[in-house]
């Protein structure tokens, strides 16, 4: 068995087109006021055709549309794109075929029409519950659509996730307790809950940089909201079984699951990365972030990628610990030892002794105490 299928095949689907540019983005996401999807629909079955001649006779796990806002495709382009999959892979009996929305009236209008055409998992890009803060991330849309498109994607869908921000502006812990239960007293299956993140290169970054992003928690704060989700959604039922990521068992995310646990994953669209095992060794690949030159490559050339690049034993092993250890389930050490050719041994005793990892089973894991300490535990465990 190749290492891949320890974690599944998936297939990701960028769209890279939003009505407006939040504030606090980093993905590849662009503002066009014209967009041709016949154009954009010849390009994406030209590229699931490519892929699925270099990963003939797999079974795909799961189907992600990401962006961007993928609900802003017509239900008749999510078809076809998911009429070519079918024809060109067998899907798994539980295949999950996720795509991300936003909750403008507009979009919600379209969720029976992506049910109808294969999809069985919504996304929602709700982010927070409160008007005011809305307005401050840069969302669209209202609290009132918000629970009225959620109202919507609960008819048409069994699962159903949304995404909330925390840590936000002016914030205090008993607020995002207060909100936190209002979700989920919403929440079907799963929830995100991102702490809010200031990257370069963002508005916000550029705000943070000049000293005019005020009122943001402090470290402590922050901190002591991250313990009070987690106890909130333990006694809630939906237990984080990955760092952001909270779920009732049995309604993880199976496509991000495959990221986690280190499957393979082929991305179409502009900026899409993938891992692909070909011939027995496992390559990373890109595609062009601008959806200009994306199309115009895929026309060209028959092929939207941009570099595919032969990973070596020691990347894949780190790889490995940066998306395995996020889970509360944490990474196979035989897995680990294989990929990197020897005995993987952990050196740093203090980890343990401190309470920061644990073995168990044969498998290596971040306890909760140690989870928000996870990139320096990486630092310590990655060879």
């Amino acid at each position: 068995m190749e290492d891949w299928q320890n974690g599944g095949f998936g297939l990701y689907i960028h769209w890279p087109f939003c009505k407006a540019k939040c504030p606090y983005c980093d993905f590849n996401s662009h503002v066009s006021n014209t967009i041709n999807e016949a154009d954009w629909q010849t390009a994406y079955l030209s590229e699931i055709d490519r892929i699925s001649t270099l990963t003939q006779g797999r079974l795909l796990n799961s189907v992600f549309f990401g962006g961007g806002t993928p609900s802003l495709m017509s239900p008749e382009l999510i078809a076809a794109i998911l009429e070519r999959i079918r024809s060109r892979w067998t899907l798994a009996n539980n295949c999950e075929i996720t795509l991300e929305a936003n909750p403008t009236s507009v979009e919600a209008g379209r969720f029976r029409g992506y049910r109808d055409a294969g999809v069985n998992r919504l996304s929602m890009g709700i982010q927070s519950l409160r008007e005011n803060d809305l307005k401050a991330l840069g969302r669209l849309h209202t609290v009132k659509d918000a629970r009225k498109a959620f109202d919507i994607a609960r008819d048409s869908f069994d699962r159903i996730s949304f995404d909330l921000i925390y840590a936000r502006q002016q914030q205090t812990l008993d607020d995002w307790k207060i909100e936190l239960k209002e979700a989920l007293d919403m929440a079907v299956d799963h929830l995100s809950l991102y702490q809010l993140t200031i990257e370069d290169g963002t508005a916000f970054g550029d705000r943070y940089s000049r000293g005019k992003l005020r009122g943001l928690p402090t470290e402590d704060t922050a901190t002591d909201m991250y313990f009070a989700t987690q106890e909130i959604c333990d006694a809630a039922g939906m237990s984080a079984y990955e760092v952001s990521n909270h779920a009732q068992k049995g309604s993880e995310s199976r496509h991000n699951e495959i990221y986690w646990r280190y499957g393979d994953y082929a991305g179409i669209g502009p900026g899409a990365h993938g891992r692909l095992t070909i011939d027995g060794q496992r390559h990373a690949t890109d595609t062009p972030l601008s959806p200009a030159l994306w199309l115009e490559k895929v026309r060209k050339t028959g092929s939207g990628e941009g570099s595919c690049t032969s990973l070596p034993a020691d990347e894949q092993l780190t790889e490995f610990l940066l998306m395995g250890l996020r889970l509360s389930e944490g990474i196979d050490l035989e897995r680990a030892s294989a990929l990197q050719g020897h005995p993987f041994i952990i050196q740093n005793k203090y980890l343990s002794e401190d309470g920061l990892i644990a073995t168990e089973n044969g498998r290596l894991l971040v306890t909760p105490k140690g989870r928000p300490l996870l990139n320096a535990i990486l630092r310590e465990l990655i060879p």
